[in-house]
């Protein structure tokens, strides 16, 4: 064993060793200093790491306010001062949330009767409204975030607008503009119309004016009624595949399966069946009467009269085709005959050499629509078909480059060519590519564009960045090659000075 004094230090001693360590202590804290001025103090970095870890929070997943809520109030109903029936269903609710709702708020708010009730029955006139969408909107209020299906969307956006809840419509708008399709284009319009989200109709119609032609879907025209279509022909933003002959056979097509909505085979078969049809009803029925003139054809009259005739009798197959099918009234021909041969003759006889200024009203109402579909990435060259006045324009993309050439005598021609020096065409060159669903995945225009060309002269139209192309690639134009004239009759003394001539 040791001594006591071994195991116990004299308090002088301690007082020394104590010395010491302080000594030692503010030695270290100098030299900590010295160092300060150089670099960080160990010691320091050691705090601030300890402060560090007090001043970072801690999370720990506890159930939300909002999810609390939503359990404890709106599916168990407690502490309920207001119970709402309808449809057949109850709901216990409070009367604080339920002031979230414009209907509400004004119901409880008002010299209403209902202000003081403790029950309430609801009368649904609408017939989207479903219990579930009362579900749903009823619960809206009682949690920060809702999971709208494209599927109920409809239902649900039918019972917001009754109960006026301006979030959960914007909401519902969204989600309608995010799923747009073939399936869905159509309901979305129409309820969108009933129940005034614009935004979501523009959508609807852009959404149709992109895939109308380019992705031809029987069940989407057998859903599309006269008032919507009118509106998609008559625009000059309808992608147009080919020419306008095919606007026409798809209106056809449209007609036929309207009026015979059972018809139930493939899109490939639709334009020999539609083209029985009428053969057989013109047979049948001995009728020459033009079809639109009839009981039966007078709904689409709105509709075929805003097919631009004019591009389709410029091609002999074509206008053969409009006189056979016989849905046309004659006069409706006629005019646009007279029309387009006086045409022919400014442009021949009174150097209408095309339009030199920007008429942008009358490119929208009467320009020529025409496309072309490019499977993959490649070199194409093409025309689209039908007498353009002598103004043979050759298409050309290659090397991610479109280029226009007016074509006199380098290339051959099918029909008579004009070898005026100058040619002048206004124009609108549009690209896009689509998903699987129909939403645009890239797109480009040249907007609308004056251009005049010499004979054989090129001109690149556009440029396209390799990193935004997708195939299959869409292009669509639009092209004016004369002149706008407002009338296209000579007056009486144009007829006398060429009587004079003549004679």
């Amino acid at each position: 064993m040791g001594s006591l004094g071994s195991r116990f230090q004299s308090p002088s001693q301690g007082l020394e060793e104590a010395a010491e360590g302080a000594s030692t202590s503010r030695k270290h804290n100098c030299e900590c200093k010295k160092r300060k001025r150089n670099a960080q103090c160990d010691c320091d970095s050691e705090q601030e790491e300890d402060d560090a870890l007090l001043d970072t929070p801690r999370r720990k997943k506890l159930k939300s306010t909002s999810r609390y809520i939503y359990q404890t109030l709106f599916l168990n109903g407690e502490n309920s001062d207001i119970r709402i029936s309808a449809l057949g269903q109850e709901w216990n609710l409070h009367k604080v949330y339920l002031c979230q709702s414009g209907y509400f708020s004004s119901m409880f708010s008002g010299s209403w009767k209902e202000s003081n009730m403790m029950e309430i029955n609801l009368e649904i006139p609408d017939q989207n409204i479903d219990t579930e969408a009362l579900q749903v909107v009823f619960g809206s209020l009682y949690r920060d975030d809702v999971l709208i299906k494209p599927s109920r969307v409809v239902s649900i956006l039918a019972a917001a607008c009754m109960l006026q809840l301006d979030g959960l419509i914007q909401q519902c708008g969204e989600t309608m503009k995010e799923n747009i399709s073939a399936k869905t284009v159509c309901g979305y319009y129409a309820c969108s119309s009933i129940y005034g989200l614009d935004s979501v109709m523009k959508k609807c119609l852009e959404w149709l004016l992109n895939n109308l032609m380019t992705h031809q879907n029987v069940d989407l025209m057998k859903e599309l009624g006269a008032e919507v279509m009118e509106q998609l022909i008559q625009s000059s933003d309808l992608f147009v595949m080919q020419v306008e002959m095919d606007v026409y056979t798809a209106l056809k097509k449209w007609m036929f399966v309207q009026l015979n909505p059972s018809w139930d085979g493939p899109i490939k078969q639709l334009l020999a069946d539609a083209d029985a049809w009428l053969c057989k009803r013109r047979t049948d029925l001995c009728e020459k009467e033009p079809f639109l003139n009839t009981d039966e054809g007078a709904p689409f009259r709105s509709v075929f009269k805003y097919v631009r005739l004019q591009y389709i009798i410029n091609d002999l197959a074509s206008a053969r085709i409009l006189e056979r099918d016989n849905i046309l009234p004659p006069d409706w021909l006629t005019s646009v005959y007279k029309n387009q041969w006086f045409a022919m003759l400014r442009t021949e006889f009174d150097n209408d050499n095309g339009p030199q200024e920007a008429n942008k009203e009358e490119f929208e109402l009467s320009s020529m629509r025409c496309g072309r579909k490019l499977t993959k990435d490649g070199d194409y060259c093409w025309r689209w078909t039908g007498f353009n006045f002598g103004f043979d324009l050759l298409v050309t993309y290659t090397n991610r480059f479109i280029v226009f050439k007016r074509n006199t005598l380098s290339q051959p021609c099918g029909g008579a060519v004009s070898l005026q020096p100058r040619r002048h065409l206004a124009y609108r060159l549009r690209l896009a590519s689509f998903d699987s669903r129909g939403k645009l995945v890239c797109s480009r225009s040249t907007g609308y564009q004056l251009l005049t060309l010499e004979k054989d002269q090129e001109y690149v139209v556009m440029n396209l960045d390799s990193r935004l192309l997708s195939f299959p690639l869409y292009v669509c134009c639009n092209f004016l090659y004369t002149s706008p004239q407002s009338d296209n009759r000579p007056d009486s003394s144009e007829q006398e000075s060429t009587a004079r001539i003549v004679s």
